[in-house]
């Protein structure tokens, strides 16, 4: 296992211009990015703007979302906002919503990146309240969000919703029960809001495999790659190779892909 030090906003535009596809696929277009403030959610967050969208930043750190909002637009000069937002809180979705259109203008392209993935000692250990969160950032937030900007997006004549589910949902263990059985349960309303919003707007899912990010820190590197050895690919994933899956499910080149998953995950559904 390696681990990866994060671009720079400038380095990370760079590379998301140089891998995607012709023109500005996104161009003229407004996303919101849910956990959007580090991990993926940042590269996707980079990536959309530097394909031409506005782009609002949500976490539930304001400050962290204004430090990186700010480095975007000074990198690509597209406009950005910094929401703060706890996507379990399902009150707070609509409003998000309406802050976001008042600022940067309807969204047209809604990503559901924020989870949480909590340890536990033990499956008869874990807490309602623990439970409970994990299927509010997981499973709850997602839903509500896409209801509510889907119905937006058909009233205004189109958009595209894509949910970040992992691997887990097709490999549950026992350490991540809950989590996995969270993100299988997003990729069921994958299918559900792709077939209730359709044909105006289209919804996917990126299933992620394990990649370098803040989390992979807590990881034991000696087990983790002597796991990837049973892998395609052998390794975990540098944060920026989500961009391309991103681009793609959210850009005019996947006109006739709704209701997919999409995994990213270095092979690791494929191994045995």
């Amino acid at each position: 296992m390696t681990g990866s030090t994060p671009k720079t906003v400038a380095e990370a535009v760079e590379a998301a211009r140089e891998s995607a596809l012709a023109g500005r696929p996104l161009a003229g277009r407004t996303a919101l990015v849910t956990g959007g403030s580090r991990g993926l959610g940042r590269e996707i967050a980079i990536a959309f703007a530097a394909a031409g969208a506005d782009v609002a930043i949500v976490s539930r750190k304001k400050e962290s979302c204004e430090a990186l909002a700010e480095e975007i637009a000074a990198a690509t000069g597209r406009r950005t906002s910094a929401h703060a937002a706890h996507v379990g809180d399902w009150d707070r979705l609509g409003p998000l919503l309406d802050e976001v259109e008042h600022e940067l203008g309807p969204v047209d392209v809604l990503a559901n990146n924020a989870g949480i993935a909590p340890v536990y000692p033990s499956l008869d250990e874990v807490s309602e309240t623990l439970f409970d969160k994990v299927f509010g950032v997981n499973v709850k937030g997602p839903f509500r969000l896409m209801a509510a900007a889907g119905k937006r997006m058909v009233e205004r004549g189109g958009g595209v919703m894509l949910n970040i589910s992992s691997m887990a949902s097709g490999r549950p263990t026992a350490s991540d029960l809950p989590y996995a059985a969270a993100k299988a349960a997003l990729n069921t309303l994958t299918a559900g809001f792709a077939q209730e919003y359709g044909p105006s707007v289209r919804v996917n899912t990126i299933v992620a495999g394990p990649f370098f990010t803040d989390i992979s820190k807590a990881w034991d590197k000696d087990a983790f790659a002597a796991l990837a050895q049973d892998w395609p690919l052998r390794r975990g994933g540098d944060p920026a190779e989500i961009v391309g899956a991103a681009l793609y499910l959210c850009g005019p080149s996947a006109s006739f892909t709704t209701g997919a998953l999409l995994a990213v995950d270095g092979g690791r559904l494929a191994a045995p």
